[in-house]
C-alpha cells in the first residue's frame, strides 16, 4: 500500500467511527439541552448567536494574520500528516495550559475560557489548512474551516449533514447558519466545561477537557483534509 492509500484507508475507518450513532448518554444529554434551549427566549438566542458570530469572525481574522507561512507544496501527503500531528500536539499543550489557568481562577476566569479556547481552536484550524496547501485568505476556504469546526463539535444528526456538505463542497457551497453553529457548539461542550467552574477541580478538568477538545478537532481536520486531497488527486 502507498502512503496515500494508507491515509485514505485510515480516513475511511475514522469516518465510519465518527458517523456512528451516538451513545445513550450523548442522546440523553442532547435531549435535555434541546428542552433547555426551547425554554430560552428568542431574544436571548438571537443575542448569543450574534455574539458568537462576531467572536468567531474576529478570531478568524486574527488567525488569518498569524497563519502558517511555510511552503509545503513539495511535501508528500504523509509528510504533511506528520507536520499536522506535531502542530495539533502543540496546540493541545497550549489549550491545556489555558484550561488549567482559567480553571484555577474560579468562575470569572472560567467564563473567559470560552473565547480563549475558541481562539486556539481557530488558529489550529488555520494552521492545518495552510499545511495541507489551502489558501486561508480565500472566503470559501474559511467557510470550509467553519464546517470542519461544526463537524468536530456537533450532535450525530447534524454531523451527517455537515459531512455531506464537506463531501460536496465543490458543487454546493453554503453560508454558515450561525444559530445552528452556536447552539450545536454550546450543547456539545456545555456539560464538559461546566465542571471547570467548580472550585478545587476546575484546573484539572479545564486542562484535560481542553486537551481532548483540541485532539478531537485536530483528528477531524486531518482526516477531512486527507479525504479532500485524495479526492482531488483522483479527479486529476
Amino acid at each position: 500500500m502507498t502512503d496515500s492509500e494508507l491515509l485514505l484507508n485510515e480516513a475511511f475507518q475514522w469516518k465510519m467511527r465518527f458517523l456512528r450513532k451516538s451513545s445513550m448518554f450523548e442522546r440523553f444529554s442532547k435531549g435535555v439541552q434541546m428542552k433547555v434551549n426551547e425554554r430560552i427566549p428568542e431574544k436571548i438566542h438571537a443575542a448569543v448567536t450574534e455574539s458568537i458570530k462576531k467572536m468567531v469572525e474576529a478570531t478568524m481574522l486574527g488567525s488569518n494574520m498569524t497563519a502558517f507561512k511555510k511552503d509545503t507544496s513539495s511535501l508528500s501527503v504523509r509528510e504533511k500528516d506528520k507536520l499536522a500531528k506535531k502542530t495539533i500536539a502543540s496546540y493541545q499543550k497550549m489549550a491545556a495550559a489555558e484550561g488549567i489557568g482559567t480553571g484555577a481562577g474560579g468562575f470569572m476566569l472560567g467564563v473567559a475560557d470560552f473565547p480563549l479556547l475558541l481562539s486556539i481552536k481557530m488558529k489550529c484550524l488555520f494552521t492545518l489548512s495552510s499545511i495541507y496547501g489551502f489558501d486561508v485568505k480565500d472566503r470559501d476556504e474559511r467557510l470550509y474551516l467553519l464546517l470542519i469546526f461544526q463537524l468536530a463539535f456537533s450532535s450525530d444528526e447534524h454531523r451527517k449533514k455537515v459531512f455531506s456538505a464537506l463531501e460536496n463542497w465543490e458543487t454546493v457551497k453554503e453560508d454558515i447558519d450561525w444559530r445552528v453553529f452556536q447552539q450545536e457548539y454550546r450543547d456539545y461542550i456545555d456539560v464538559v466545561k461546566l465542571f471547570q467552574l467548580l472550585p478545587g477541580i476546575g484546573a484539572a478538568v479545564g486542562g484535560i477537557a481542553n486537551y481532548k477538545l483540541l485532539a478531537q478537532l485536530g483528528e477531524t481536520a486531518r482526516h477531512v483534509f486527507h479525504l479532500r486531497l485524495l479526492k482531488e488527486t483522483a479527479g486529476e
